[in-house]
């Protein structure tokens, strides 16, 4: 292979991660490959559907006609508000029923073993377990329990994965961090206290790990003017995260360039 091998590491953040989608767009539309992705939440999310075989085009389409319906099955709250079964099932489906060694990309999915206190990467096994143990945030869905474990959102261990897909073997790493903590008076709720306090969490983890400086390209979409588990305002989302790596695509480009150099 006479180019690097490049790997996404997509991050978590809730309704915000639709701007995943715009930076795969860019990608694409730029003839820059991806060979492998390591997701967090909702970074897992989009991430095992391009992994799986499904198409940017396609995606769009999925997520403009994305409601809160579909995954919005409440349970007597003893661990959790939403079951989380009829996310499990979209996810199932939109990944074709794969595990994810049959995926058409390597993908380490991210999640939190919450018995261990320890990051969790699943390479094998069904597709729609790890996603949705990765994008269970906690107190807000069930765990997911898999073999005696129980499992919950990848964010609070790994927001942005750069490590993950570097030990993958990517040459050249690109991030996309899109669930910055932004001070926000408006919190009614308990959704609100518990999206909040994760934010809070995740980016005091994320400045101490250092993780922009590790990876190669770190992009940014400038989301937080929107509410991370509405899941309104989708396509300026996705807009911002086209924005975001259009914005960076010099830089993407010098990187390979480079790297061909040496």
């Amino acid at each position: 292979m006479n180019r690097p091998k490049i790997g996404l590491a997509l991050g978590s953040g809730g309704a915000r991660g639709f701007s995943h989608l715009g930076v795969l767009k860019v990608l694409e539309e730029n003839n820059i490959p991806v060979d492998m992705i390591a997701g967090s939440s909702m970074g897992a999310l989009v991430g095992s559907f391009v992994a799986a075989g499904q198409t940017i085009e396609n995606l769009y389409k999925l997520a403009f006609t994305f409601k809160r319906k579909y995954y919005l099955d409440f349970t007597v709250p003893k661990m959790g508000f939403i079951q989380g079964r009829r996310i499990k099932e979209y996810i199932r489906l939109f990944t074709f029923g794969k595990s994810i060694e049959e995926f058409d990309m390597p993908i380490s999915i991210i999640a939190t073993d919450l018995y261990a206190g320890e990051k969790k990467i699943f390479t094998t096994g069904p597709a729609s377990e790890a996603v949705r143990a990765s994008i269970a945030i906690p107190g807000i869905f069930v765990p997911e329990r898999i073999n005696d474990r129980l499992y919950i959102d990848g964010g609070v261990m790994d927001r942005v994965p750069v490590s993950v897909v570097k030990e993958m073997g990517a040459d050249v790493v690109i991030a996309v961090d899109c669930a910055h903590f932004e001070a926000d008076p408006n919190i009614t709720s308990i959704y609100d206290v518990i999206i909040q306090s994760i934010d809070i969490m995740q980016d005091e983890l994320v400045t101490a790990m250092g993780v922009s400086s590790d990876a190669d390209v770190m992009i940014r979409p400038d989301v937080s003017q929107f509410s991370a588990r509405a899941f309104t305002n989708i396509q300026e989302i996705v807009k911002a995260g086209e924005t975001a790596a259009l914005s960076q695509l010099k830089q993407i480009q010098e990187k390979l360039a480079g790297w061909k150099e040496s």
